[in-house]
């Protein structure tokens, strides 16, 4: 299974400010978005949110509420999307790649059949 690692990054804070983990917005085994706010940070006086680096699943959360954490490290891991049906993105849930989803019908023209 392939992993996506959140991961802290340089915060142009200076070495002797702490960074500590404020607050996750998603618990292990949650759905998250490429994107969407993941961990919040605590440095001094500032606040830093940490993107989720996928869409899939949280599956691993090693940065812990209130730990001291350095940029560079990994705050935890998410499971892409992809990986749950074992495949690439243009594959769906039935198994074709035709771009439907289940439960989408095919186009009808709305001409009577002869």
């Amino acid at each position: 299974m392939r992993l996506e690692a959140v991961i802290l990054p340089e915060l142009g804070t200076g070495p002797d400010m702490p960074i500590v983990v404020s607050h996750w917005y998603a618990g292990r085994g949650e759905f998250v978005w490429e994107g969407d706010r993941l961990v919040e940070i605590l440095a001094g006086p500032l606040t830093f949110d940490v993107p989720a680096p996928a869409t899939g699943r949280l599956v691993e959360i090693r940065g812990r509420e209130d730990d001291l954490v350095e940029p560079g490290s990994v705050l935890g891991y998410v499971a892409p999307n992809d990986e749950r049906y074992g495949g690439d993105d243009s594959t769906n849930r039935t198994g074709d790649d035709s771009g439907r989803t289940p439960g989408d019908s095919p186009r009808r023209s709305g001409r009577p059949r002869s």
